[in-house]
């Protein structure tokens, strides 16, 4: 047999990945994670729940649950729409907190970021307006790029969205939706007040706007009462999509989520998602209705709030020693974040190189905006350390916060 020349045939390259693959980047905040994955970095980076506090005895009995009632029913395909149980058990704890909820009004899905980019998918065309808060969760901003949108932000303060400019702004850009996270946001941590809720809920009511309102921290209330999801409000019953998500309430390793929207508009998200994955793993959400019929949630929450509240006081505590002088944070309610800002002349991503070399760690708050950003901004975690390794943390910091500070011209 003859052998077959490497030159003789004329080699041509595929076909050039979509714009939006190559226009958009990759997580900053999954990319400072992996520097700190190292043994001895103590990092306030990542938002993750603290793994010691996951009910580990409560899940593995959920899923020995779920092989004994069935095992066939467990490892079988499902409804793309999710498992009528596990629906049941989200409306009624949505319904619990003020919001009349059936079954058939929730969608389950892997992960609530999977309902915002199926939301995104069945509402968003290339070139349409989104709107945001300034700054916002960093994949949100992902998903809305890779749709092909065009992101603009909403002005904010330190208590969320200013509604005389959000009313400016949706009669200007005519935008398609707002992507908002009301409750102790990410990154800043800071809540939307009930007034400013009622205010959104009108704007889009009356000049025509989808809201897409993410809840993923709405169960870690530390202080202060709870605040009716923006859902709730007059005006906003037919537009508004309400993400939600058991990361925070039982493990982020069962990617599940869930979303509640009006009828037509989840139609449209149960054809994108069985475009996406068919449904969310069905022995998943069967083990997730059994810790919700089974299990002391409320207490299991009681002892992970106690936990992070103790976390979030030792991080808050020693800040004043760890920053520069003339610097600012807030002192959020609940959720897993405090935001902070560096004095004049000072830069957050030139103190994490400073951070990082002394195995601390933290995300700089650029990311996270639209536009142009704070570059003295920084999101600080506190969930997932004890309060003794946080202030082992906030020394390290102080000492790159020395190393890093602006020098003085001679």
């Amino acid at each position: 047999m003859p052998a077959i020349s490497a030159t003789a045939t004329a080699v041509t390259p595929p076909p050039a990945f979509a714009a939006r693959a190559a226009s958009v980047g990759g997580s900053a905040v999954r990319e400072i994670l992996a520097l700190t994955e190292r043994p001895g970095v103590i990092s306030f980076a990542g938002g993750l729940p603290a793994p010691e506090l996951f009910d580990t005895a409560g899940l593995r009995a959920a899923y020995d649950a779920a092989f004994t009632a069935s095992a066939r029913r467990a490892l079988q395909y499902s409804t793309t729409e999710g498992l009528p149980e596990l629906r049941a058990a989200v409306a009624d704890r949505t319904a619990a907190r003020g919001l009349p909820t059936a079954p058939d009004d929730v969608l389950i899905t892997t992960g609530s970021q999977q309902g915002l980019t199926l939301l995104t998918g069945a509402l968003v065309e290339p070139g349409d307006v989104v709107l945001v808060e300034n700054p916002t969760y960093l994949a949100a901003l992902q998903c809305f790029g890779l749709a092909g949108a065009r992101v603009v932000p909403v002005p904010c303060d330190g208590e969320g969205i200013l509604p005389d400019a959000l009313a400016e702004i949706v009669a200007r850009e005519r935008p398609k939706l707002l992507y908002t996270v009301p409750n102790f946001q990410n990154p800043t941590g800071r809540t939307l007040p009930g007034s400013r809720r009622a205010a959104v809920a009108e704007i889009a009511a009356r000049l025509g706007l989808w809201l897409v309102e993410d809840d993923p921290y709405g169960d870690l209330r530390y202080e202060g009462a709870h605040i009716p999801w923006l859902a709730a409000h007059p005006g906003a019953e037919d537009r508004t999509a309400l993400l939600g998500s058991f990361s925070k309430v039982m493990a982020p390793g069962l990617r599940l989520g869930w979303l509640r929207a009006p009828a037509a508009l989840r139609r449209a998200a149960v054809v994108a998602k069985q475009a996406a994955d068919l449904h969310t793993s069905t022995v998943d959400q069967l083990a997730a209705a059994h810790y919700l019929a089974g299990a002391d949630l409320a207490a299991h929450l009681a002892t992970v709030r106690a936990a992070y509240r103790a976390r979030r006081d030792a991080l808050l505590a020693g800040l004043a020693e760890a920053l520069p002088a003339g610097s600012t944070w807030n002192r959020p309610e609940g959720g897993m974040f405090v935001w902070a800002r560096l004095p004049e002349g000072h830069d957050a991503a030139r103190l994490l190189t400073a951070a990082i070399a002394r195995d601390v760690a933290f995300v700089p708050g650029a990311p996270f905006y639209t536009g142009t950003p704070d570059p003295r901004t920084l999101r600080l975690s506190f969930t997932t350390h004890t309060p003794a390794e946080i202030a082992q943390g906030l020394a390290r910091l102080a000492g790159a916060a020395v190393a890093a500070a602006p020098r003085e011209r001679p």
